[in-house]
């Protein structure tokens, strides 16, 4: 439309003056001509999703050639982050206790079972 010349004027109207005709920012109609130049390309933005089987496969790999004595899920996700595949320690976790591949964690101290038995004992007076 802003290139459409006036009858009486022999003169484009303009994007300024179609703009505040249809009540449309110029940045909104730079905007769509812009897209419209260029399309933006099929493919999707952001990181690549590595289905299960490949990321067990590059965690395999880690842990072939291991750096650490104990390697736990964190140590595991960072060291994947480094070699460019981003993923989630919560992703990383359960995939390595699927195949129970985690470093042994230490146990907790065995409790007793009635540590108190009602009665106080107190050193004579």
């Amino acid at each position: 439309m802003s290139r459409t010349v006036s009858p009486s004027s022999h003169r484009s109207y303009g994007v300024a003056r179609v703009a505040t005709v249809w009540g449309l920012a110029r940045s909104s109609f730079y905007a769509a001509r812009q897209r419209r130049q260029n399309p933006r390309p099929a493919a999707k933005r952001g990181p690549k999703v590595h289905s299960d089987d490949e990321l067990l496969t590059e965690i395999r790999n880690l842990l072939a050639a291991p750096v650490f004595h104990g390697e736990g899920y964190r140590k595991i996700w960072a060291r994947l982050r480094h070699q460019g595949i981003r993923t989630s320690k919560d992703r990383v976790l359960p995939l390595l206790r699927q195949q129970q591949w985690l470093s042994p964690a230490r146990q907790p101290e065995p409790r007793p079972a009635h540590p108190h038995e009602g009665t106080i004992v107190t050193a004579a007076p």
